[in-house]
């Protein structure tokens, strides 16, 4: 905690400007955060997807859902009752929608799920065709999602005042 990940990956997705330097990425890329944001507790898990992915039909938008395993009335409960897995899972359905982006960058996906909710999330992950960014202590999610290199970035510094 501390050592900067969460501001890693806020510049890697382009929510924040480095102080120095400069990143580019150069494909579409969608972050999830830990706490699923880009959701909005009072509309419904389909009304989100339509709202990230304009354009879309219906059929497209419940087939998606669907292998997300939001069916028929399961799509239309409300974000704001969801469990942790199921905000996970509704939040991964909006955003690999219709066209997928090429980068998934996700922070601490596994937190406070269950088993069987992270065992869902890495059934959907390996079938995402992207690269994937994740930030997670969890080495088991990270091998069964094929996370293939790490990067560390230790633990921060203490300050200390003169």
């Amino acid at each position: 905690n501390g050592a900067g990940k969460t501001t890693l990956l806020k510049m890697l997705a382009g929510q924040i400007a480095p102080t120095r330097g400069t990143v580019t990425r150069p494909v579409s890329a969608a972050m999830l955060d830990q706490d699923m944001a880009l959701l909005h507790p009072d509309e419904t898990v389909l009304d989100a997807w339509m709202r990230l992915n304009p354009g879309a039909s219906r059929n497209e938008a419940q087939a998606s859902l669907a292998r997300f395993l939001f069916r028929n009335v399961t799509a239309q409960k409300p974000i704001g009752v969801l469990s942790g897995g199921e905000r996970l899972r509704a939040a991964l359905a909006c955003v690999i929608g219709v066209q997928p982006p090429q980068l998934l960058i996700l922070d601490e996906p596994t937190n406070h799920l269950d088993l069987d909710s992270i065992r869902a999330v890495e059934a959907a992950l390996t079938g995402y065709d992207g690269a994937l960014v994740v930030v997670s202590h969890d080495a088991d999610f990270l091998e069964a999602v094929g996370i293939t290199r790490t990067l560390d970035l230790g633990q921060p510094q203490p300050t200390t005042s003169p």
